[in-house]
C-alpha cells in the first residue's frame, strides 16, 4: 500500500460495566471501605502491524469477542466475591482483566480502567512501561 505506514500502530476498543465493591484493606473511616458501586470504563489497546489485506490491525469485533465474555464475569457483580478480586482496587481489577484477556488477544498492549470521570489506572502488562 503506497504511502501507508506499515509499522506498529495501536487501536483501542472501549467498554463499560457496572460493579459493586468495598476495599477491605482500608481503615473503616475511608469512604471506599464501605460498599459502593462504580460505572467502570475499560479501554483495551492492541498494537501490531497494519494488515495490508484489510488496511487495519484487527477488526474491532475480534477485540469485543474476547473482552465481552470476560466482562460478563464481573458485570453487575460484587467484585469482592470474584476469585482473585477479594481486594478489588482499580489496579487489581486491571491486572485481573489483563490476565484473562492477554491469553486470548494477540497484540494486547494496554488496558485503561476508569472508575469514574477523574480517576483510573493504566496497565501495560508485566514489565510494561
Amino acid at each position: 500500500m503506497p504511502g501507508v505506514m506499515t509499522g506498529p500502530l495501536t487501536i483501542y476498543h472501549a467498554f463499560g460495566f457496572e460493579s459493586a465493591r468495598r476495599l477491605p484493606k482500608l481503615p473503616a473511616s475511608h469512604i471506599c471501605s464501605r460498599l459502593h458501586g462504580n460505572t467502570f470504563r475499560l479501554k483495551v489497546g492492541v498494537t501490531g502491524p497494519l494488515r495490508e489485506s484489510e488496511g487495519w490491525i484487527m477488526d474491532f469485533a475480534e477485540v469485543a469477542a474476547v473482552v465481552r465474555p470476560v466482562l460478563d464475569e464481573i458485570d453487575h457483580c460484587l467484585l469482592n466475591e470474584v476469585p482473585g478480586l477479594e481486594n478489588p482496587t482499580t489496579e487489581m481489577i486491571a491486572i485481573w482483566l489483563w490476565e484473562r484477556i492477554s491469553t486470548r488477544l494477540q497484540g494486547l498492549s494496554e488496558i485503561e480502567l476508569r472508575e469514574n470521570d477523574t480517576t483510573g489506572c493504566v496497565y501495560r502488562g508485566p514489565g510494561g512501561t
